[in-house]
């Protein structure tokens, strides 16, 4: 693993528990056991590590994905190991961080943020036709409008401002919006899944 990578790595872990204004060259260097020079060798400022973070947890957050569509039995249990992987991600994501995310205005962020959007559009369209393919959504959706629907739907829910974690609870977030939704485009047998690992949760 190259100081580039390694940089990365342990500032993706500093941002996510501490948020991204609270840590400093010095606090990572300090955490790395190398020195700020090092780290400036490397990266010219906080920024641009700030942008190799945010690629780096797409990168793995869209591997995730395939790897869960291709082991799983259908499309359906898919989704909700999807949904436990999302619900574990932002529980063990710091709201400084995600906060923080919201005030930086930089154009690398916008095209960060473009690039992630459209990577997770082509797994909803997946999805999307796999579900259709297996039955389980109806044959009749578009695709292209009901994936724009549930990429919103999705970044809603995750939304702290939106539903603040001490008045609703996740599960509750969920069950209300993304199931209810997720009823809505399936057929009868999908919605004997749903309901099959709905129960489970």
């Amino acid at each position: 693993m190259d100081n580039k990578q390694r940089i990365t790595e342990e500032a993706a872990v500093l941002f996510r528990t501490y948020g991204i204004r609270a840590v400093t060259m010095d606090m990572l260097a300090s955490q790395m056991g190398i020195s700020k020079r090092t780290i400036y060798e490397t990266f010219h400022d906080k920024d641009e590590i700030l942008q190799e973070v945010l690629v780096l947890m797409k990168t793995r957050q869209v591997a995730l994905i395939s790897k869960i569509l291709k082991d799983s039995g259908n499309v359906i249990e898919a989704i909700f190991k999807i949904i436990d992987h999302m619900m574990d991600h932002f529980r063990n994501m710091s709201p400084a961080f995600q906060m923080d995310i919201k005030r930086y205005h930089n154009e690398f962020l916008r095209e960060t943020e473009r690039s992630s959007t459209m990577s997770y559009y082509r797994s909803n369209i997946e999805i999307l036709n796999m579900g259709i393919k297996e039955g389980l959504f109806r044959q009749d959706l578009n695709v292209e409008i009901t994936n724009i629907y549930m990429t919103e739907v999705l970044r809603m829910i995750n939304d702290r401002e939106l539903f603040p974690p001490d008045y609703f609870l996740q599960k509750d977030i969920l069950r209300n919006i993304f199931i209810s939704f997720l009823r809505g485009i399936s057929t009868i047998k999908g919605i004997e899944n749903i309901d099959k690992y709905d129960k489970i949760q």
